[in-house]
């Protein structure tokens, strides 16, 4: 998979040719931008041709039952399928060239850029037209693919972090979950010593994992702070309380010997295997997304887990939510199949539909559900009042209830069309300090200017294009 650094890079280099390939969909034309180039969008209307969807691949039971219903739905369309992660420098160079995927499978984190590169069109007319009730999406999944107003991607999938913790390693340090959840970082860092096992660079049991860089948006959150404005146009990465985060969240790994000491032994660890961290009693607690809970469940059912929520230091729950998004590429050559497709892949029936298939296929295996979060909020629930049953193990049944505790207090970034350039100039930051390159204020500093020079940049270019 491609870095974000990597990513915006083609980004980059083919902005450009996206202005000037765009015609349908992305002209100056309000009319051609609302509609997908003139598409009319009915739930009745007959439809043909080709569907072409870069991005997604149906390759487990909740992908491909849904994959069935909606290429039933656009029949007699033919539904072609371009798997493996979305390549950004493909999906940017076809759309310069007027030749795009009918539809593209993206992260939403993505969309901002996408939108305000003219790459895809807005969905307004799509979701009026096939009748969408996007209220029943997750808000804060539903915004992240908001920009300028709107929408642009159907949210779907969704993921979560939640505390998982080794119930032995806490028992035998006289811990609980509640000092390792979060709530109290004093507490979590006394936890951190208390199990943590280790001699100078040697390092045998790690007491906590703060999961740098990629959960720092989760730290400062957790701490008040929020590293983009709410209208996506200023970074806040030098807010003292995103600071404060960072040097917290990095002296969990500095009591252990240093990042690249924890990095190193956790990078050889057999994660989603039977030897993984918790099954082999080398690691105390870490906020991680819940589909790995499946994992462990799959692989080490016996593992001596508990769970909780991630929590705020003001002890409610919270998780920094994250997924995929489908989206309309401009120039799409069938986008009213392609706005069908997307309304069935997300609906709640259809969710519901994927649930059962994954459900029988768990029972047949002796195993049980462990939920299901969809970025449709009206389908979460209903699968978690048909589906979600105890399984006999508190310890399994603790991770599904924590798992839809989170979903329930989620937040994300907000859509900007610099999204890519945001997010590098972050994680990049956090990665200095890791490696000792820089101190943690200075490295925030110098992300702040970073990302500032960006998002005015890209939204300037995007409001000279809307004056325009």
């Amino acid at each position: 998979m491609k870095t974000a650094a990597v990513r915006w890079s083609a980004l980059a280099l083919t902005a450009g040719l996206v202005f000037a390939g765009c015609a349908q969909g992305t002209s100056d034309d309000s009319s051609d931008d609302e509609t997908g180039g003139g598409a009319t969008f009915d739930p009745e209307a007959e439809l043909s041709g080709e569907l072409n969807v870069m991005g997604f691949g149906a390759t487990d039971e909740i992908g491909q039952t849904r994959l069935d219903l909606a290429s039933e739905a656009i029949a007699p369309v033919e539904v072609s399928l371009i798997e493996g992660d979305l390549d950004i420098q493909q999906f940017l160079s076809a759309v310069a060239t007027g030749e795009p995927p009918e539809l593209v499978y993206a992260n939403r984190d993505q969309i901002g850029t996408f939108a305000s590169r003219g790459a895809i069109i807005p969905l307004d007319a799509c979701i009026d037209g096939e009748g969408i009730d996007t209220s029943m999406y997750l808000e804060p999944a539903l915004n992240q693919v908001t920009f300028d107003g709107s929408v642009y991607g159907i949210p779907e999938f969704n993921s979560v972090q939640i505390t998982q913790a080794n119930a032995d390693l806490l028992a035998a340090a006289g811990l609980t979950l509640d000092d390792v959840n979060g709530s109290d970082w004093d507490a979590v860092s006394a936890a951190n010593e208390a199990m943590y096992v280790g001699d100078g660079g040697s390092l045998s049991v790690i007491g906590y994992d703060s999961k740098l860089p990629e959960f720092l948006p989760l730290w400062a959150k957790a701490n008040g702070a929020d590293l983009l404005s709410e209208d996506g146009r200023t970074a806040q990465l030098d807010d003292p309380a995103v600071l404060e985060a960072l040097e917290w969240a990095v002296s969990i790994y500095d009591a252990q010997g240093g990042f690249g000491t924890v990095k190193a032994y956790r990078d050889s660890a057999d994660f989603f295997g039977a030897g993984n961290q918790f099954a082999t009693n080398v690691l105390g607690a870490m906020p991680m997304e819940q589909w790995y809970v499946n994992v462990l469940n799959d692989v080490s059912p016996d593992a001596p887990m508990a769970f909780d929520t991630v929590r705020d230091r003001q002890g409610e729950p919270l998780a920094y939510a994250s997924g995929s998004a489908w989206a309309i590429p401009a120039d799409s050559a069938n986008p009213e199949a392609a706005c069908r497709f997307i309304k069935t892949m997300t609906e709640t029936d259809s969710w519901i539909a994927a649930a059962q298939a994954r459900v029988d296929l768990r029972e047949a295996e002796g195993k049980p559900f462990t939920g299901l979060l969809t970025g449709n909020a009206e389908a979460d629930q209903a699968i978690q009042d048909q589906f979600v049953k105890p399984s006999g193990d508190e310890k399994w049944d603790a991770a599904v209830a924590a798992t839809y505790e989170a979903n329930e207090n989620t937040f994300t970034l907000p859509a900007n069309p610099a999204d890519a350039e945001f997010k590098t100039a972050w994680q990049d930051a956090v990665n200095r300090v890791l490696n000792g390159q820089q101190e943690p204020a200075e490295a925030l500093a110098q992300a702040q200017e970073e990302a500032q020079a960006a998002l005015d940049e890209a939204w300037a270019t995007w409001d000279e294009r809307e004056e325009g």
